[in-house]
């Protein structure tokens, strides 16, 4: 009886809201709210990186390398063809190793004169000079060279690397050895050490024969495709000689 009294027009809906609202249409807002939201912060950020960086440029012109005190540019990403940025990269990771195996060394070498050894202050002595001296001349003389050989394919700079990468191979056997009073913790020292009982310079003495060797080998493997590649692009002593002859020396050293 009810379905005949009941007004047909009658709507379910409450007044309050309107039939043609879509209810999803808050969630869109938010939606749309939020990306707005996100990618106003991106903009700030990037804004905020361009103005650090213009005020580095200002400070430091383009130089970002070493990062606590900028010197010279050096943007594997950005300055080397992407055929050869993992040589180049793997290059600057040994170079590293290199680095932190100067400071273990140095350190090695330090217990070595606590444990006694008789020449303990001539390889401590020696240790402190390879980590100042070694250290940067690797990097000019060797990594750079290389790193500019790439970017620019000029003959002059693989001959640079050849001549002193060769020399820092010799230097990586030398240390690996580890005769006692040349500054290296290496095997004949390692093994002393640990004979006499000493085995925190033992230890220590193992890490940097190990630094040594990874360094090392890795220079040559690379090394020996570096070659290849000087090979199979013409490069000359001729042309070298021009090089040299046209921008001099002290170009090489450096990104211009």
């Amino acid at each position: 009886m009810s379905d005949f009294t009941e007004n047909p027009f009658a709507s379910s809906n409450s007044l309050d809201t309107n039939p043609f609202d879509d209810p999803k249409k808050p969630v869109q807002h938010d939606a749309h709210f939020e990306d707005i939201s996100r990618r106003e912060r991106d903009l700030e950020r990037r804004e905020r990186e361009l103005n650090q960086r213009a005020e580095h440029i200002r400070t430091h012109g383009r130089n970002n390398w070493p990062p606590f005190y900028p010197l010279i540019y050096h943007a594997i990403s950005e300055e080397i063809p992407e055929a050869s940025r993992p040589l180049i990269t793997r290059l600057y990771q040994l170079w590293l190793v290199l680095l932190g195996t100067l400071i273990i060394n140095m350190v090695a070498c330090i217990f070595l004169l606590i444990a006694g050894s008789s020449d303990g202050g001539k390889d401590l002595g020696g240790s402190i000079g390879y980590m100042f001296i070694i250290a940067p001349l690797s990097f000019l003389l060797w990594y750079r060279p290389i790193y500019n050989g790439y970017m620019k394919e000029q003959a002059l700079y693989y001959y640079f690397y050849f001549f002193f990468g060769g020399f820092h191979l010799l230097f990586s056997v030398y240390m690996i050895i580890g005769i006692p009073s040349t500054g290296s913790a290496g095997l004949i020292q390692m093994i002393q050490m640990y004979a006499q009982g000493h085995w925190a310079a033992g230890i220590l003495g193992t890490i940097a024969t190990v630094g040594w060797t990874v360094q090392g080998l890795g220079n040559a493997f690379y090394y020996r495709q570096i070659w290849n590649h000087h090979s199979a692009a013409g490069h000359s002593m001729d042309k070298a000689k021009a090089e040299l002859a046209s921008h001099g020396a002290k170009a090489y050293f450096t990104r211009g």
